[in-house]
């Protein structure tokens, strides 16, 4: 059985995780949530959720769309 067809199971790409990235940053400042790069230890749970929660709306609204 060949190891190559599982290699990249489960794995991201960088593009793909550019792209959460942006979709992340734009949640939160569409929730008006002071997101930065990196480290974002100092938000409270309530503000994480909301970022969350507003991308899997997004991604609902657009599957609709489709």
């Amino acid at each position: 059985m060949s190891n190559s067809s599982n290699n990249n199971k489960g794995e991201m790409t960088q593009k793909g995780r550019d792209t959460l990235e942006r979709f992340k940053m734009e949640s939160a400042s569409e929730l008006g949530v002071n997101l930065k790069q990196g480290y974002n230890g100092d938000l409270t749970s309530r503000e994480a959720g909301s970022i969350g929660g507003r991308m899997v709306q997004k991604m609902i609204n657009s599957y609709k769309m489709q």
